[in-house]
């Protein structure tokens, strides 16, 4: 096989190589990212099922574009396309909001729309970052959420960031500030409460 190993190369690499007839690329593509992008999607969305149709559909709507596609993260490419599709899905449910435009007081609707309940039996089950972090973070405004998890699970950088929530920098820094300062509380209880639970069990015994 000429080129580099599907394991070593590039994601833009890849996607050549796909368009050249290499399925096999595909598959790397799939592998790389699938972690990163299920878990950015479930812990936006909290329900498995609708996680693995918006997984699917991510990728399916990545073939169809993927001719034009002339981004330099892949990744975020992919967050971006989940994104739009949650966002889709919920003006289905709630066709009175548009959750990407600003009310009177300069927040967007996302951000005033309820967070979704979370589904205790799969909150955390495809999340790199843990139980305790993951019922943290469902209970951030959901643009706050949206930005710790493209920055935390699918490794976006604050520009790009931006770019998809088509905010400033500022404005994405901003949201993950107020969102590391919501989570620090939230952990340290959670925290203190196992802490005290296995004293409480070591003493028992």
């Amino acid at each position: 096989m000429n080129g580099p190993d599907m394991t070593e190369a590039s994601d833009s690499e890849l996607v050549r190589r796909y368009r050249n007839g290499e399925i096999g690329a595909l598959d790397s593509l799939v592998r790389r990212h699938q972690k990163s992008l299920f878990g950015f999607v479930m812990n936006m969305v909290r329900d498995r099922s609708a996680a693995e149709d918006i997984f699917q559909e991510t990728w399916l709507r990545a073939l169809r574009g993927i001719d034009a596609y002339r981004d330099s993260n892949f990744g975020g490419w992919l967050v971006k396309i989940a994104r739009n599709i949650i966002i889709d899905r919920s003006r289905k449910r709630q066709p009175e909001l548009c959750l990407d435009t600003e009310d009177g007081e300069g927040r967007t609707r996302i951000e005033n729309t309820p967070d979704p309940a979370p589904d205790p039996a799969t909150s955390a089950e495809f999340s790199d970052i843990g139980r305790m972090v993951s019922n943290a973070v469902s209970k951030l405004p959901p643009d706050q959420r949206e930005v710790f998890l493209m920055r935390v699970e699918a490794g976006l950088s604050f520009r790009e960031i931006a770019k998809i929530q088509r905010v400033s920098i500022n404005t994405a820094l901003g949201r993950m500030h107020y969102a590391l300062a919501r989570l620090r509380p939230v952990l340290s209880a959670q925290a203190s409460a196992l802490t005290g639970s296995a004293q409480r069990g070591g003493q028992a015994s």
